[in-house]
């Protein structure tokens, strides 16, 4: 029967499934598998969604000024040079939309954030998925990649789902030696849990180049709304805003996502809560036997002998109703992603894995 085809590519791409929230007949869920802020988001956020409600029958402004000025004065940065998206998602879809194509390369790392994989087939590029060394994004395989046809070049900073970081240095060496043609996106959807560091925003100042996404989804617990912002040089924020719909972000998002942003107390605090739980979950883990590297995010990525043994210590916490990540599809089959909860749930979680290793042994 004839119908109507997508166009080439479209079919491989492998539909992206999100962490799990449930687990038929069990009770009493510790939901760890998506990297949510526990506490939800602040309180100021949540009063300025309220007070939205009166106004949706308006739409929202399109040029998200309230949002971006916020945004501008609490990070020192050029309100001209951001942008705002449907999530920092969205903005990877930009960037792909604007920057790829037919017969221009996409470079990423091999346990990347797997949108750059799919937004990228999405435009017809072609994917080039480098080595990283020991869970590291490795510069080196990065530079040796690039070919003439190279657009695009994603480095998620932190990882995910590692959690590693490398340094400004390594960063500065990247952006030095690649081509001046090719776009590189510094992905720092986890910078807010590194204090006093900017993300990637002075490279974006200093070059014609670089660009830097952000999310509102992590620290400032704002996942269900959707908010996510990019810096980056005038031409390139010109043209994303050219593919841009007018209308991305609603208005109740605009407003909450201001407030969340302009609440300065709620990044500290959050931000140790989450390293000193984020710490003590990794040592009673090591203790255990269970290795994960330093990790600069709001999650570890707990390793374990295998992938058989991951996936039955996964099997085993569900029953418990502890819902974690697997990341075989990141390529890494034999660890287990855990967002980092509040400090009683931090114990449930070494609880359930010690019960696990326990039974397995």
């Amino acid at each position: 029967m004839t119908q109507p085809k997508p166009q080439p590519g479209i079919l491989d791409i492998e539909l992206y499934i999100g962490g799990k929230s449930t687990v038929h007949g069990v009770q009493d869920i510790l939901k760890l598998s998506s990297n949510e802020n526990p506490n939800g988001p602040p309180m100021s956020a949540q009063q300025a969604l309220a007070a939205a409600a009166t106004t949706l029958h308006r739409y929202p402004g399109s040029d998200h000024s309230g949002l971006r000025n916020a945004l501008a004065d609490v990070h020192g940065i050029d309100v001209n040079k951001i942008i705002c998206g449907c999530g920092s998602d969205e903005l990877i879809s930009f960037l792909c939309q604007a920057y790829s194509g037919p017969g221009v390369e996409v470079i990423h790392t091999s346990h990347g954030f797997l949108m750059y994989k799919l937004y990228a087939m999405a435009a017809g590029a072609t994917i080039v998925s480098v080595p990283e060394a020991d869970r590291y994004v490795n510069v080196d395989s990065i530079l040796a990649a690039i070919t003439p046809c190279t657009g695009l070049i994603f480095v998620a900073n932190p990882g995910n789902p590692t959690g590693t970081k490398i340094s400004d240095t390594d960063i500065a060496r990247l952006i030095e030696r690649a081509p001046k043609d090719v776009l590189i996106v510094l992905d720092g959807a986890y910078a807010d849990y590194i204090e006093g560091w900017d993300g990637g925003a002075s490279f974006v100042e200093s070059h014609s180049n670089v660009v830097m996404l952000r999310t509102l989804s992590k620290m400032y617990g704002l996942g269900g709304l959707r908010v996510g912002w990019g810096y980056g040089p005038k031409h390139v924020i010109d043209v994303l805003n050219r593919v841009r719909g007018p209308f991305n972000l609603s208005a109740p998002s605009l407003a909450a996502g201001e407030a969340a942003v302009l609440d300065r107390d709620f990044v500290i605090n959050h931000r140790i809560q989450n390293n000193t739980a984020r710490s003590w979950l990794a040592d009673e883990l090591a203790a255990l036997g269970v290795a994960s590297d330093p990790s600069e995010a709001n999650f570890i990525l707990a390793r374990f002998s295998d992938q058989t043994h991951a996936e039955a210590c996964d099997d085993y916490l569900q029953a418990v109703g502890i819902l974690v990540r697997r990341v075989g599809g990141y390529g890494l089959p034999q660890a287990l992603r855990i967002t980092v909860p509040d400090m009683v749930g931090c114990a449930r979680v070494v609880a359930g894995i010690k019960a696990f290793l326990e039974q397995a042994a």
